[in-house]
C-alpha cells in the first residue's frame, strides 16, 4: 500500500491478504504482512514480533481488569461528597455514555479493519501521521504514568487506618514501612508479570478479571443489603437507612463546595447554584478517571487471534460498555445509601487513603470490620492488577513506535522493536522505569500527589479519546467518499456499506455519538483544571491539569517540522485514507442478537437462550 506518498490520498482499496504490521515513515515496509497464525510452539522466540495468542475470553477480561480499579473503590467517596448522591450518580452514567460513545467509535473501525496498535494507526491513516505519532507517545505516556500511580495507590491502601473515635483499625506493617519501599516491590512484581509469556499472562489476567467481576457484584448486593436489613447489633444506627441520606436535610445534589489547598484545607466554600455547578463539574474529572482502561480491548489487537473475527470486536466493545457502566452506576447508587455526603471522612478527614472509601465507611458503621479489612485487602490487589495492565499496554505501544522508526535513533529503536517468547521485554523496561515517576507519591498530604497523577493521566487519556472520535468522522467521511469511486468489486465495495447486513459492527447514529464523545472530551479538557483558579492559584494543580495539551500539539509541531519543515499546507495531507483488510460477518446470524428458531416453547429455543446468555457472560 501507498504509506511513503506525501500529497494526499484518495481512499485506497486492496484486497485482504491478513494482518497488517507497522510501518516506519518514510522507510520501507519492516515486515510486510504477517504469517498466518502459527501454533506456539513453532513460533521463533526471538524476533520483532509479537505472538497472536490471545483468545476473545482473554481480551474481554484484560480490559475489565484495567478498568476495575481503585478510581471506582476510593474515588465514588469523593465523588458522593462533592456531587451529593444524585449528582455522583448522573456523573457516573454521563461520564459512561461518553467514553461508550468513544469505545463504539473505536469498536467500529477495529471490526471493520483489523489492525494493529488502532489507537494510534486509524488517526495515523485517516488524520495526519503527526496526529498518529503524537497519539501513540501521548497514549503510551498516560498508561505509564497511570502505571506509576497504581504503585502509589497500593502503597496508601497498605497504610491503612481507620480511627472515628468508636472503631479503631490499622495495618500495622504499612505504618512501618515507608512508601517508597511498597513502591519498589510492586514495581519489580508488576514488571515480572509483565514478563510473563503472553499466553501465561492473559491466562493470569482472565482470573484476575473474574474475581474482580465476582467481587464487584458481591460489593453491590452487600450495599444494597446493609440499606435495607435490620442493622446488628453493634452497628452505628438501630433502624435499616433506605433512602434516608437522599432525603432531608439532604438532596439531591450537593449546594456546598470546599475548595481545598495542597494540604487538604478548606480555602474557600462556595454555596447554592454555584457551589451545585462546582461540585458536579469537579466530579466529572474524577469520574472519568474510573473508566480509563476500557480501550483497552481494542489495544490487545497486536496479540489477538481472534482479530480478523469481526463480531469478536463487536462483542468485545459492547461487553465493556454494558458491564463496565452497569456495575459502576450500580456500585455508586446503593452506596450512596448507605453513607451520607457530609461524612468527615469522604470530606478531607480520614485517617489513611482507604479510610475514605465508601464501602470501608459502611462495612465499619454496619458493625463489620472484619469486612473492612478483606475490602482493604480487595483494592490492594486491584491496584496491583490495574498497574499489570497499564504497563502491558504502554510496553505494546512503544513496541509499536518502535516498528514504526518512531522511538528516535536506531541504535535504541532496534532494541525496543525486539521481542524474547512474544513479550517486548526492552519496552516493559524502558516503561517500568518511567513508572518510577510514582515515587513523587511518598510525599505529601495522603493521597494529594495520587490525584495529580491520576489527574494528569486522565487529561492525557481525554486528548487521545477526543482524537478517536475525530478520527472516527474522517473515517465516516472515508467511507462515503468509496462509494463514489468505481475501482472496487461488488463484494468489496460492500465492505465499506454501513446498511450491509454483513457490516461487522455498527451502531446507529455513530457519527453522531463521535460528535458527542469529541465534543465532551474537549470540554473536559479545556475546563478540567477549574479548581485551580481558585484564588489562592495553585500551580501545581495547574500543570497537572494542563501540560497535556500543549505536549500534543508540540508532538504534531515538532513531527511536522521535521518531516515537511516550514511547507504548512503539506502538514495535513500525508494521510493514506486507506481502507485494505476490511473484513465482514461470516453469517447473517449475528453473534449477541437473540432470535428464536421456533415459536413458542421448545427444546430449540431454550437452547439458543442458553447460548444467548452464555454469549454476553463469557
Amino acid at each position: 500500500m501507498d504509506y511513503e506518498k506525501p500529497e494526499a490520498l484518495n481512499p485506497q482499496f486492496f484486497p485482504p491478504t491478513g494482518h497488517q504490521s507497522p510501518q516506519p515513515d518514510g522507510e520501507a515496509t519492516l515486515h510486510g504482512f504477517e504469517e498466518p497464525v502459527a501454533p506456539e510452539e513453532k513460533r521463533e522466540y526471538r524476533g520483532d514480533s509479537l505472538w497472536y495468542v490471545l483468545h476473545e475470553r482473554h481480551i474481554n477480561m484484560i480490559a475489565f481488569s484495567g478498568t476495575i480499579g481503585n478510581g471506582l473503590f476510593l474515588g465514588c467517596g469523593r465523588s458522593l461528597a462533592s456531587a451529593g448522591p444524585g449528582g455522583a450518580v448522573v456523573a457516573y452514567v454521563l461520564m459512561g455514555t461518553v467514553i461508550s460513545s468513544v469505545i463504539s467509535c473505536l469498536g467500529e473501525m477495529t471490526a471493520l479493519l483489523p489492525v494493529n496498535a488502532p489507537v494510534m494507526e486509524f488517526p495515523r491513516r485517516f488524520m495526519s501521521r503527526s496526529v498518529g505519532f503524537a497519539v501513540g507517545w501521548v497514549y503510551w505516556f498516560a498508561y505509564a504514568v497511570l502505571a506509576g500511580e497504581q504503585l502509589v495507590a497500593v502503597s496508601n491502601a497498605i497504610k491503612f487506618r481507620y480511627d472515628d473515635g468508636t472503631t479503631f483499625l490499622n495495618w500495622e506493617i504499612g505504618e512501618r514501612v515507608d512508601n517508597a519501599v511498597w513502591i519498589s516491590v510492586f514495581l519489580v512484581l508488576v514488571i515480572t508479570f509483565n514478563m510473563f509469556p503472553v499466553r501465561v499472562f492473559g491466562e493470569l489476567e482472565y482470573i484476575f478479571g473474574c474475581l474482580k467481576l465476582t467481587f464487584i457484584t458481591m460489593l453491590i448486593m452487600f450495599m444494597f443489603f446493609l440499606s435495607v436489613v435490620q442493622p446488628r447489633g453493634d452497628a452505628y444506627h438501630s433502624e435499616p437507612v433506605g433512602t434516608r441520606y437522599w432525603n432531608s436535610p439532604y438532596s439531591f445534589f450537593n449546594t456546598i463546595y470546599n475548595a481545598r489547598n495542597d494540604d487538604l484545607e478548606i480555602t474557600h466554600t462556595f454555596t447554592g447554584s454555584l457551589g451545585t455547578l462546582l461540585g458536579v463539574w469537579t466530579t466529572f474529572t474524577s469520574v472519568l478517571f474510573s473508566y480509563i482502561g476500557m480501550d483497552i480491548v481494542a489495544a490487545t489487537a497486536a496479540e489477538s487471534r481472534a482479530l480478523a473475527d469481526a463480531e469478536s470486536m463487536k462483542m468485545a466493545a459492547r461487553k465493556i460498555n454494558l458491564r463496565v457502566i452497569t456495575l459502576y452506576s450500580l456500585a455508586v447508587l446503593t452506596a450512596s445509601f448507605v453513607v451520607p455526603m457530609d461524612h468527615p471522612f469522604i470530606n478531607g478527614h480520614a485517617t489513611s487513603v482507604s479510610a475514605r472509601s465508601v464501602f470501608i465507611i459502611a462495612a465499619v458503621e454496619a458493625g463489620m470490620p472484619k469486612a473492612a479489612h478483606f475490602f482493604n485487602a480487595v483494592f490492594c490487589f486491584s491496584a496491583f492488577t490495574c498497574g499489570i495492565n497499564s504497563l502491558y499496554i504502554a510496553a505494546r505501544v512503544l513496541h509499536t513506535l518502535a516498528l514504526r522508526g518512531q522511538t528516535g535513533p536506531e541504535f535504541i529503536t532496534k532494541r525496543l522493536r525486539a521481542c524474547r517468547s512474544g513479550v517486548p521485554v526492552r519496552a516493559v523496561l524502558v516503561t517500568g522505569a518511567l513508572m518510577m515517576v510514582a515515587y513523587m507519591g511518598r510525599s505529601g498530604a495522603p493521597g494529594a500527589r495520587l490525584d495529580e497523577l491520576a489527574n494528569n493521566c486522565t487529561v492525557s487519556c481525554l486528548v487521545v479519546y477526543a482524537t478517536i472520535c475525530a478520527t472516527y468522522l474522517y473515517f465516516f467521511r472515508t467511507l462515503e467518499d468509496a462509494k463514489l469511486y468505481g475501482n472496487t468489486s461488488e463484494s468489496q465495495a460492500a465492505s465499506y456499506d454501513r446498511d450491509h447486513p454483513l457490516y461487522p459492527y455498527k451502531s446507529h447514529g455513530q457519527w453522531l455519538k463521535a460528535c458527542y464523545g469529541m465534543v465532551g472530551c474537549i470540554i473536559l479538557i479545556l475546563f478540567n483544571g477549574v479548581s485551580a483558579f481558585i484564588d489562592p492559584f495553585n500551580v501545581r494543580k495547574f500543570v497537572s491539569a494542563y501540560i497535556s495539551l500543549p505536549t500534543f500539539l508540540i508532538l504534531i509541531v515538532g513531527y511536522n517540522l521535521r518531516k515537511h519543515g516550514l511547507r504548512i499546507r503539506d502538514w495535513w495531507t500525508d494521510k493514506s485514507g486507506d481502507l485494505s483488510n476490511t473484513v465482514q460477518a461470516t453469517s447473517l446470524k449475528r453473534k449477541g442478537r437473540l432470535e428464536f428458531p421456533d415459536s413458542g416453547v421448545t427444546r430449540e429455543n431454550l437452547l439458543t437462550f442458553v447460548e444467548w446468555v452464555w454469549v454476553w457472560m463469557k
